[in-house]
């Protein structure tokens, strides 16, 4: 259970990958949270009830950035 003041965010919270870290394993490429998370490199996550959470990288998004010629909408 986290002992830190404020609380870390629970397991079932948005902001759960806030938590502090309590062992780090980065050669082997994984974390264990104060609130009983494995978070991956990948940014995948085992959860304390044994659910995952697939990885969510932000290059997942699709993203159109505008032009940055300043050509958009000429013909």
């Amino acid at each position: 259970m986290c002992l830190h003041s404020p609380p870390c965010p629970d397991a079932s919270a948005p902001d759960r990958e806030a938590a502090h870290t309590v062992v780090g394993h980065p050669e082997q490429g994984w974390s264990l949270l104060c609130n009983g998370i494995v978070i991956f490199e990948d940014t995948g996550e085992l959860l304390p009830d044994g659910m995952t959470i697939a990885p969510h990288r932000p290059t997942d998004l699709i993203f159109d950035p505008p032009a940055l010629s300043g050509t958009r909408g000429r013909q």
